[in-house]
């Protein structure tokens, strides 16, 4: 028998296995992700702490599709596609679901009805899936008004991140009960199948080859224009998909990583990436990935239709030569192909950094002594920079070779680099005499009799 709640006039439990027709594509694959949320504890765990819910050994998940609401008379017509409950003890937390396949958006007006029904239903949250990407969470891809998210919180999640979550949980063997991680398995592997209409970012706008052809031709790039802001948008996106696909690879979480004052405040984040572009005609994006030497940061330059992953670490203080510093480095990429790979020195005082072919540096480690002869070396930097030439303003080739890009840089250097830190510090040898006094209280013995006597 299938029971709802008593705010429900209709609605059933999700089902792992929907009975949709072919057309029903989006029921088919929300229905199935929800019913994996419901009876999978440590998916269930995973998903819902990313929107600001702890899931204990006490909670219970209950998710529901197709779902109508008693009080729904301002929306009559429109359905969401499902509703998670969250129970724990007395307390019970409810999202509503809006999901999206292929390439289907998110509708705004359509957005601001489900949040107006959540607020008449004393529903906490709206969660929206799609093959939009944002950095995080509690970002989102479309913009609503203030007095609509007053009282509901909203949340984004992309189906690449929900298929991340799950192969995280796969690949650390984070599953305790063997049939739950079986229904996982299943689940990942449904994801991915075509028929499911999961995909991640794989195109940027067409403003992007324009915008690459603008600064071709000499001509600059304004932080106001339309087509800057809809490269960086699109950029956003596929930053998000890159720290996805470096999950999966890596096997633990990656992370864009955001200045403080860019993490809750959107607008601060847009305003000075479009002014880097403007003045530098550069796109800047830096990942935080678990136990890694440093953070990977990577550079797309529309002058030179180059793009740069690099990692920098800080230079072994106990050595004073900066050819010293340089040679450890260079033995922890020992076993490496040099191809494409670069040092970046930076030095203190005025100036900026100096480079180095990697090739070149194992040949010679002193050529580094003519750069900066009165400075200290004091960080240094592994790059890999690649020209994309004439693939470089197209919208898919752009994408495919950066997603083949971050990750070869990761594992032929990334992955290979470990920080400096300063060794532990010793036990002092003390000699003694003869008699068992050590020479060292001999020495303070005689100082003070010296003074005594003066």
């Amino acid at each position: 028998m299938n029971s709802i709640p008593e705010y429900l006039v209709k609605g059933e439990k999700a089902r792992l296995f929907p009975v949709l027709s072919d057309t029903s594509k989006e029921g088919r694959t929300t229905s199935v992700v929800l019913a994996c949320l419901a009876h999978v504890q440590e998916f269930g765990r995973a998903m819902l702490s990313t929107v600001g819910q702890r899931a204990g050994s006490r909670a219970r998940v209950i998710c529901y599709t197709e779902v109508c609401f008693k009080k729904d008379e301002k929306i009559k017509g429109d359905r969401p596609d499902g509703l998670i409950v969250l129970k724990v003890g007395r307390r019970e937390w409810k999202a509503l679901v809006e999901a999206k396949v292929g390439n289907a958006e998110l509708n705004p007006n359509q957005l601001e009805r489900y949040l107006e029904l959540a607020r008449t239903n004393d529903v906490d949250a709206v969660i929206t899936i799609s093959n939009q990407f944002t950095p995080a969470p509690n970002e989102h891809p479309v913009p609503v008004s203030r007095r609509a998210v007053s009282k509901v919180a909203l949340y984004h999640w992309s189906w690449m991140h929900i298929l991340t979550q799950v192969d995280l949980l796969l690949q650390n063997d984070e599953v305790a009960d063997e049939d739950q991680e079986g229904v996982l398995v299943e689940l990942a592997r449904f994801l991915t199948h075509d028929s499911a209409g999961v995909k991640g970012f794989d195109s940027m706008p067409a403003a992007w080859t324009e915008l690459v052809q603008s600064v071709a031709n000499g001509s600059a790039i304004s932080h106001r224009s339309p087509l800057a802001k809809e490269v960086i948008d699109a950029w956003y996106q596929e930053a998000r998909d890159l720290s996805l696909i470096l999950s999966r690879k890596i096997g633990v979480q990656v992370a864009t990583r955001l200045p403080r004052v860019h993490r809750n405040d959107s607008q601060a984040r847009l305003k000075s990436d479009l002014e880097e572009l403007s003045k530098n005609s550069v796109i800047l994006t830096s990942w935080d990935i678990r136990d890694a030497a440093g953070a990977l940061d990577f550079c797309v330059d529309l002058k030179t239709k180059t793009v740069t992953a690099s990692m920098k670490v800080r230079a072994p203080a106990d050595k004073v030569k900066s050819t010293a510093r340089l040679n450890w480095l260079l033995r922890q990429l020992n076993n490496e192909a040099p191809e494409d790979l670069f040092v970046r020195l930076h030095w203190t005082g005025p100036g900026v950094y100096t480079q180095h072919a990697l090739a070149t540096l194992r040949e010679n480690p002193d050529v580094i002594s003519q750069d900066r002869p009165n400075a200290q070396l004091h960080t240094l930097e592994i790059c890999l920079v690649r020209s994309l030439a004439g693939r470089f303003g197209q919208r898919k080739n752009f994408i495919v070779d950066i997603e083949k890009l971050v990750p070869e840089f990761y594992e032929r250097a990334g992955q290979r680099i470990k920080a400096w830190q300063p060794s532990a510090p010793r036990i002092r040898e003390i000699s003694t005499t003869e008699d068992g006094i050590s020479a060292e209280s001999e020495r303070i013995a005689e100082e003070e009799e010296g003074a005594d006597a003066g």
